[in-house]
């Protein structure tokens, strides 16, 4: 169906059903001239590796932390490749994530209070 996008859900109560999302029709009305157009309702988005983050600066940043990071930086170098902390989301079920490196546990507010104090960024 060429005016249909077929994807599965990957997360969330619905994770692993098959969806359709169609062409949804737009028609802006404070334009002084009439014009419609057809958009699928998705935006486009990017995905690297902490690694590769690393040297980069984004805009807006998230980091899935549903598996622990493998050294002690990488959570620092992955918070750190935003200017402020409402621009970084952060998934960590129940709020925590496993420091693998130290016998410890990162709450949320444990990891901003570490990123955002011990980076100046301009």
């Amino acid at each position: 169906m060429p005016h249909v996008i077929e994807a599965t859900i990957l997360t969330g109560c619905a994770k692993g059903e098959d969806v359709f999302i169609p062409l949804i029709p737009l028609a802006p009305t404070d334009m002084p001239f009439q014009f419609k157009r057809l958009q699928f309702p998705v935006c486009l988005a990017f995905a690297m590796s902490i690694n590769k983050a690393q040297g980069q600066s984004l805009k807006v940043a998230g980091i899935n932390l549903e598996s622990p990071c493998f050294s002690h930086g990488q959570i620092y170098v992955a918070c750190s490749r935003v200017g402020t902390g409402k621009n970084l989301y952060v998934f960590a079920p129940d709020g925590k994530t496993k420091n693998i490196v130290y016998p410890t546990s990162f709450t949320i507010k444990t990891l901003f209070h570490y990123c955002f104090t011990k980076t100046v960024h301009k």
